[in-house]
């Protein structure tokens, strides 16, 4: 019979520059990372494909809890690259319980494009929302590199595993 393990990631923290911002953000949403599909048909094929062309943009947006000086004054520079990280601690599960944590780590290099004056309403918290756009994500669970993908270098690494080597060989790059 298969074991069940289950992970579960109840929480994490950022880092901008370095900076700890712990508290500070209600909420991250990662980059996707989305391949841009090409569609390819042809004579003699009895259905149409789509193949790989190339990644879509990385996007992605914090959602303060507030007004950080700090936070806002990092962000406000929209031709600045920042060192963003999330930093979370994966739980696993099995029939015994919780096994054991591990970290995950994801590492980003960002630059902001939209910064908030916020959204103000009576009797409740003022809403903040910085959007910025991705050059470089690493992600790291319990010291094993599950990707990497850095779009001004050409790289794109899965557990290790150079995808794009023939690629930048054969461009010539």
């Amino acid at each position: 019979m298969a074991k069940i393990e289950v992970n579960r990631i109840t929480n994490a923290n950022i880092y901008l520059n370095g900076s700890n911002l712990l508290g500070r953000a209600e909420e991250i949403k990662l980059p996707d990372i989305s391949m841009t599909m090409q569609e390819h048909k042809a004579l003699g094929m009895v259905g149409k494909i789509e193949l790989p062309s190339g990644f879509d943009k990385l996007e992605g947006e914090i959602k303060w809890n507030s007004f950080y000086r700090e936070a806002m004054l990092a962000t406000a520079n929209p031709y600045s690259a920042l060192s963003l990280q999330c930093r979370s601690s994966v739980e696993r599960y099995t029939a015994q319980g919780r096994v054991d944590e591990v970290p995950m780590i994801t590492y980003l290099t960002v630059m902001f494009k939209k910064n908030p004056l916020g959204t103000f309403k009576p009797h409740e918290n003022a809403e903040f929302s910085s959007s910025f756009n991705c050059t470089y994500v690493k992600q790291v669970m319990d010291g094993e590199d599950i990707l990497e993908l850095d779009y001004l270098a050409n790289i794109f690494m899965v557990n290790g595993v150079d995808q794009l080597s023939d690629y930048r060989t054969n461009i010539g790059g």
